[in-house]
């Protein structure tokens, strides 16, 4: 079966927030704007998870949905088959997406004021989720080597405060498009160990790996951390289902995963979309060709984007992914001021991108550009870009 990653889809008007929501967060209109921040993709979902709504549709009734174990059952099968790490389906709790998760995990196992450890720059929902829960941020920075950032476990153990509890570890990581490998792994989950610390480690960019590189599942790699562990896995970001608002959290320990449990019932969020169980169920059963075709799809309009935004904008300088479709990109040495280049970027090339202040400290003069879309899309972009700074 082939798949159309080039079709154009309008979806404007459409209450997208990637699309409909850049007015208000970006100052830039879908009417004569390209979105490229929001971390969703412009292409179709599977053609079988069309097909599971379209049916479900079509009966007519949308009462109240029971009876997950057949969505655990995918999940964890999903994961054995594409991370050769297979959890047991009683270790999966279904939550209303990762966020969600992040902090539920952050009330049932820290209290107001304690510290959250972040490895910065990292997703932008992290401090959010923090701050909502009034609990209060420690950024770590991580180091910028050769052009890959890795953790300085050495300055954290320096700078972090005795009142921290949680760790929240992105990986694939978020900005900057990192594959951890097993041995970075090994020494977070040691730091937590030693440190009595509970590691709460999002997953969810797992599938979108490029070639030479793969996924190392935190738990598979240190089975011993499983007492203080929680991973956060879901379907939503391999196959453009976010705004279903499902995902997992994936605990082992009977313990933690009671006390999980118990505050996702407190909190009244065990109780889901029918239409969004059955899209992540079926996009983990029936999505397998659909990613292996989107995969190189993305890998090429990584490398588009990396070989033509240095001509674009001279002074550019991507980060090399290895994972998401996120590029990260450095305007530092571009020779014009944080505000002037992001103003250029919006009122001059039409363009809404992401921030990088909003992934903390370490982002101050860097972008995300969301490079999921049709090339032509791509295309327009960099053909606006260099109109604007050539």
């Amino acid at each position: 079966m082939t798949f159309d990653f080039d079709r154009i889809i309008d979806r404007r008007n459409t209450h997208s927030s990637k699309w409909d929501g850049m007015a208000a967060a970006l100052g830039v209109t879908a009417h004569d704007a390209l979105p490229l921040w929001v971390a969703e993709m412009d292409f179709s979902a599977p053609p079988a998870v069309q097909q599971a709504l379209q049916a479900e549709i079509d009966r007519g009734t949308y009462g109240y949905y029971t009876g997950d174990h057949t969505w655990r059952e995918a999940m964890s099968a999903w994961l054995a088959r594409r991370h050769q790490w297979q959890p047991d389906p009683d270790w999966i709790t279904p939550t209303p997406g990762i966020v969600a998760a992040l902090g539920l995990a952050l009330q049932a196992f820290s209290e107001e004021n304690d510290h959250v450890v972040v490895f910065s720059p990292a997703y932008h929902a992290f401090g959010k989720i923090i701050a909502a829960n009034n609990r209060r941020i420690h950024n770590q920075p991580m180091i910028n080597e050769q052009g890959r950032y890795r953790m300085d476990f050495d300055g954290l153990a320096k700078s972090m405060p005795a009142d921290a509890k949680v760790v929240f570890f992105c990986s694939p990581h978020n900005p900057g498009g990192r594959v951890w490998d097993a041995e970075e792994i090994r020494q977070l989950c040691e730091f937590c160990i030693e440190r009595d610390l509970l590691l709460i480690s999002d997953e969810i960019h797992a599938d979108l790996v490029y070639s030479g590189c793969r996924h190392r599942v935190t738990a598979d790699v240190v089975p011993e951390i499983a007492r203080r562990l929680i991973t956060l896995s879901g379907a939503t970001k391999t196959f453009n289902l976010a705004g279903t608002h499902v995902g997992g959290a994936i605990i082992s320990d009977p313990e933690i995963r009671k006390r999980f449990r118990a505050m996702a019932a407190r909190s009244g969020l065990l109780s889901f979309s029918t239409l969004g169980m059955i899209a992540t169920e079926t996009a983990q059963r029936h999505g397998d060709a659909w990613l292996d075709a989107l995969l190189p799809y993305l890998e090429a309009n990584r490398d588009y984007l990396a070989a033509e935004i240095v001509k674009a904008v001279p002074g550019a300088r991507p980060m090399h992914l290895e994972a998401t479709y996120l590029a990260w990109i450095d305007f530092s040495a571009i020779g014009m001021p944080r505000k002037d280049f992001m103003a250029a970027i919006r009122d001059r090339a039409r363009l809404g991108v992401s921030p990088g202040p909003q992934f903390g400290p370490g982002g101050e003069d860097w972008i995300r550009v969301n490079f999921a879309t049709p090339r032509s899309n791509l295309e327009l972009a960099i053909t606006r870009l260099s109109e604007t700074f050539c």
